[in-house]
């Protein structure tokens, strides 16, 4: 074994053994390596919470890519929940509590709002029921629980989420160039899909047209959930609170809208609790009262009219539209308020699980459901005039007022569905740079996508009791509402598709079938909800047209910016170079002197970066603009993963970069809900590369190749004075260290060095990008470009906002030009 103090270079074959060799040792041991260096820590990947990730690719692993040393490890990249026996079945007890209260509360308004001002009579009151009943059966359990729900990317569920999943398997989309490396790809390779499907990728790919279409479906679809999340809780509140006008006839319009803003409010008030806290609370009221729903819907079903069950027949909803014609197709926009909800529950999936859905669903609400509107038939069938009230009036006597408090309370637990839906939804588009970075606080340690996002929280309520004041009445709302929901299932069918041609590798022919049949349907209902656009729902489609330029904004804003970061975003190599006699000196580029030596200073600095792999930004400007560098540096790049906590010990990845003196990479691999920037920082980073430093001499440093010697220290033979000749203070031991553990390592950083260099100053810089409209720009490229500067300057940067300590923070500015 060579000694810490010998230097050995290797020829090519003997080079290619040694990475062979540590590559066999890093697959079987978990240790990682770079340039022969084994880091100072490694990774348990027996972790509980890191043993289900997926092997990558071998560039992903390659240990002889410094650049990319340490930041990209199995089981970093989200996996997806999977959840068994009684956590199963207590997520599907949470999930009735959230994700069903809109589908429950409908029995409040559908007859009404099928019916409007007439009385039905018999023959129309089975044709709608049966609508009801089939719409339920295909376009909720066939549809959405048995096919959509399984288009999840990583156990998230919705629209933008099926998007996010087709762009891992298609080259459908730009991305962040920082971020890019962290994402899980899994393409497949043309070998591994039939011919048609593969036909139906290089068409998507090839088309800038239909990639566009995409991406402006994934974002459409999240509008106009947000836009429903505006309207829903409103209409499922109000409508209940009205049914005051059944129990207290003289009760004043003014007192129902007061007492339905007022609930409102209550109801944002409590969701920073989170969805688990939320759930567990608001389940009972929705199992009670889809339970009521139930025996009511089986004591009319005994006591009126058994008859309406023939309502299973589909030829009855056929005749019904086949005798009304128009007008029956105009109804069907008040039969497709039975599943609006139907998009939050997809939406909704990365809260639960697609099992803990699939079984709340079909084991209690569908057939609590289908009772329910059964036994209102039954009632109106001989009461005709009760459709109008139709829960309230078909209750058994001695129950208005209990059905009332029950269905006020469930109305209430009806909105969260469309709620958590939205906070879903915007951390789905914040990660891929659609919106602007805002506050995501994740509620539960457990499951880890239960978020709350407290400015969308307030605009939500601040919007919904606007709505409720301006409506004033559920049929008003009823004409604004549905519309986005149909909307928003045609695109999951679209998307769906998709993902069954590229993902899921599904023939064509197997697909075309379904997708015409629900298409069809789709169709149907949106054309008949479209007829709404005048009356109200011109609201919801407008302001979800709003929403959706101002995300495409972004975007289109974002990548403009990743085009003007692209020359800073280079490996080291081509920024520094050391010449021949060892001084280090700036790279040449166009338009700037190059070639002037650089200059080491006392201190400790610690550059960071939002998690890319090449040089930070900041560092970059840093040396070109100075000239200078410190004497120790550390590329720090925070690593986020999607798991509630890393534990210590393997939180910090630790690297040296050759091509600078004493230049380190520490990747920091955090959870979300770790608190990584703190106080203390620079001591924990300190450590961390100090432990490195010990190893490497422990374990004899010098089989690997030198770098050369930092300019002031030409002498390659004078080990101890590497970047300190000058301060004496440099050479000696740090306090309380043994002598072991300041042992030199040939031109390296000794413990004593390290530690003078800490105890001398230590630097947290960060870079802070202006940005302007290159001169010449066209008109209508600028007024975009402009708009989305001053969105950018007025949103929350997620690096100016490092809560370091001020005294020893620089922030290098530097400009950009789009």
């Amino acid at each position: 074994m060579a000694n810490a103090n010998t230097t050995i270079q290797f020829d090519d074959d003997v080079d290619q053994i040694r990475r062979a060799r540590s590559r066999d040792v890093a697959n079987t041991t978990g240790t990682d390596f770079n340039d022969g260096i084994v880091f100072s820590r490694t990774i348990s990947m027996g972790r509980r919470s890191f043993s289900r990730g997926r092997s990558m690719d071998a560039k992903s692993l390659d240990p002889e890519d410094p650049e990319e040393s340490g930041l990209r490890r199995p089981g970093d990249y989200k996996q997806k929940q999977i959840f068994k026996g009684s956590q199963l079945f207590f997520l599907a007890y949470q999930s009735i509590g959230v994700i069903y209260g809109d589908i429950g509360t409908s029995p409040l308004y559908v007859f009404s709002s099928v019916f409007g001002n007439t009385a039905p009579a018999r023959d129309d009151l089975i044709g709608v029921l049966s609508l009801i009943i089939w719409s339920l059966i295909l376009m909720v359990t066939l549809k959405y629980i048995l096919i959509i729900l399984h288009a999840d990317n990583q156990g998230e569920g919705g629209t933008f989420s099926c998007y996010s999943l087709l762009s891992r398997y298609a080259n459908i989309t730009n991305r962040d160039p920082r971020e890019e490396p962290l994402v899980q790809l899994q393409r497949w390779t043309t070998n591994e899909m039939h011919t048609s499907n593969l036909h139906v990728r290089k068409t998507i790919e090839r088309s800038n047209f239909l990639k566009g279409v995409l991406k402006t479906i994934g974002v459409l679809a999240v509008t106009m959930v947000m836009s429903d999340g505006v309207l829903t809780p409103a209409q499922s509140v109000l409508g209940a609170v009205q049914g005051l006008n059944v129990v207290v006839a003289d009760i004043s319009h003014a007192t129902v809208v007061g007492t339905t803003c007022g609930i409102l409010v209550l109801l944002f008030v409590v969701q920073p609790f989170g969805t688990t806290k939320i759930g567990i609370t608001f389940a009972p009221v929705i199992i009670l009262w889809l339970g009521l729903l139930a025996s009511f819907g089986i004591y009319n079903i005994v006591l009126y009219d058994a008859g309406v069950f023939k309502a299973f027949n589909p030829g009855e909803a056929f005749g019904y539209l086949i005798r009304h014609k128009t007008d029956g197709w105009r109804s069907l926009g008040g039969v497709l308020l039975a599943f609006t909800g139907v998009e939050a529950l997809f939406a909704d999936l990365g809260a639960f699980s697609m099992r803990a859905i699939q079984i709340s669903w079909l084991g209690y609400c569908l057939p609590t459901l289908l009772l329910g509107y059964i036994g209102q038939a039954a009632y109106i069938a001989v009461h005709p005039e009760a459709y109008a009230y139709p829960v309230f009036a078909t209750a058994p006597p001695g129950c208005k007022v209990f059905i009332l408090v029950i269905a006020i309370l469930a109305a209430i637990v009806a909105s969260q569905a469309i709620i958590t839906a939205t906070f879903q939804l915007l951390s789905q588009i914040i990660k891929l740079s659609y919106f602007p970075q805002i506050q995501v606080i994740h509620t539960s340690k457990r499951y880890h996508n239960q978020l709350y996002v407290p400015l969308v929280n307030y605009l939500l309520c601040v919007g919904t009791v606007i709505i409720t004041a301006v409506y004033k009445n559920t049929t008003a709302l009823g004409n604004a509402y549905g519309v986005c929901v149909m909307f928003v299932t045609f695109f999951d069918t679209c998307m769906t598709t998709l993902a069954a041609l590229l993902v899921w590798r599904v023939r064509p022919w197997l697909v075309v079938l379904p997708w015409a049949v629900f298409a069809c349907l789709d169709g149907a209902f949106l054309s008949s909800a479209l007829t709404k656009v005048p009356d109200g729902a011109w609201f919801t489609i407008t302001l979800a047209a709003v929403l959706a330029a101002i995300l495409i904004l972004w975007r289109y804003g974002k990548e403009q910016q990743w085009t003007a970061e692209k020359e800073d975003r280079r490996p080291l190599s081509q920024f520094v170079r050391a010449d021949a006699e060892g001084v280090y000196r700036l790279v040449g580029q166009q338009g700037s002197k190059g070639g002037e030596p650089i200059s080491f200073t006392n201190g400790f600095g610690i550059f960071f970066d939002k998690g890319g792999i090449n040089t930070p930004t900041a560092f970059s400007h840093f040396i070109s603009k100075l000239v200078s560098a410190p004497e120790v540096i550390v590329f720090f790049h925070m690593r986020p993963l999607e798991y509630p906590t890393v534990p210590a010990d393997e939180r910090f990845v630790v690297s040296q970069i050759r091509l600078l003196p004493n230049c380190y990479r520490v990747i920091c691999r955090h959870g979300f809900m770790d608190e990584i920037v703190t106080p203390d920082l620079a001591a924990i980073i300190y450590r961390h590369v100090r432990q490195y430093v010990l190893d490497k001499s422990r374990s004899g440093a010098g089989s690997s190749v030198r770098a050369p010697s930092p300019a002031h220290n030409a002498d390659n033979n004078n080990n101890d004075s590497n970047n300190t000749a000058s301060d004496p203070e440099k050479t000696t031991s740090p306090k309380n260290s043994s002598s072991q553990e300041a042992e030199e390592v040939p031109n390296e950083l000794t413990l004593g060095q390290l530690q003078a260099a800490y105890d001398h100053r230590v630097l947290y810089v960060i870079g802070k990008e202006e940005m302007h409209v290159k001169r010449g720009t066209a008109l209508w490229r600028k007024l975009l470009l402009k708009t989305f500067l001053f969105l950018r300057d007025n949103t929350r940067n997620k690096m100016a906002n490092l809560k370091v300590p001020t005294e020893r923070l620089v922030e290098i500015g530097f400009v950009k030009e789009v």
